[in-house]
């Protein structure tokens, strides 16, 4: 798979570019830093994954993608957003404008990976866990989700809290595809649970809003740093944040 990276942090670039060309089926094509540059590789080199930051120097992400559609490529290649502003708004305007996947960074490379290869369909498919062995992976994983929770501060009697935790598990089974939140695991809570998608996103953020005035503000924070500081986290923030904390993900 050849894959183009965009992002102006060098050392980010180098360190995709080390472990992507340690891979036997991913290739790094070529690195651009800024936008401008990365609409010129698109075209020259029709890479198949485009790795795309959104905040960059001459031409950001958005730009980026909003120039595609107006290229006669050949190929259109796939695009994965790695951006540290994960708000639900901007992820919803890269969705729109043809966005294949998003990371939120901070990201494991081995998971990144495995996405990349689930774009191609050269993942093999893993013998789902049966019985009482898939049951005790599901309470092992709830369990230290709701411990998670309780230690941030969440309060368990908000309906938020069972929003969150549902949600997290969501999002570690199927990742974050484009639009995850809102497209996916909103409707999917809101149908789980006899209310409406808004619903969910409100519970969630009110929880959220308790935790962060009331609960653990410092474990919060440590928990989503760098991106969150003192500012209190989204959404599609703590609950990618979370999942990657208790599961892995």
């Amino acid at each position: 798979m050849r894959v183009l990276v965009v992002d102006n942090n060098v050392e980010l670039c180098k360190a995709l570019e080390d472990y992507f060309d340690r891979q036997p089926d991913l290739e790094v094509v070529g690195m651009a830093h800024d936008g401008e540059g990365a609409v010129d590789l698109i075209q020259s080199l029709e890479p198949d994954v485009v790795l795309l930051d959104i905040t960059m120097p001459y031409l950001d992400g958005l730009g980026v993608m909003e120039r595609l559609h107006t290229l006669n490529l050949k190929k259109k290649p796939k695009v994965v957003v790695i951006t540290a502003f994960g708000t639900d708004n901007l992820l919803s305007r890269l969705m729109a404008l043809g966005a294949d996947y998003f990371m939120i960074k901070p990201f494991q490379l081995e998971v990144l990976a495995k996405r990349l290869r689930e774009f191609a369909g050269t993942v093999p498919e893993m013998i789902a866990p049966e019985g009482a062995a898939a049951l005790e992976s599901r309470t092992s994983a709830e369990q230290a989700i709701v411990k998670l929770l309780h230690d941030m501060g969440v309060p368990p009697h908000y309906k938020g809290f069972s929003y969150l935790r549902d949600a997290v598990l969501m999002y570690s089974d199927e990742g974050y595809f484009a639009g995850g939140l809102t497209k996916e695991i909103y409707p999917a809570l809101a149908k789980k649970y006899h209310t409406t998608a808004s619903g969910v996103e409100a519970a969630i953020r009110n929880a959220i809003v308790a935790a962060w005035e009331h609960g653990n503000t410092v474990y919060i924070s440590r928990l989503c740093e760098p991106y969150c500081e003192e500012r209190m986290p989204t959404n599609s923030l703590l609950i990618a944040k979370v999942a990657e904390e208790c599961l892995g993900s």
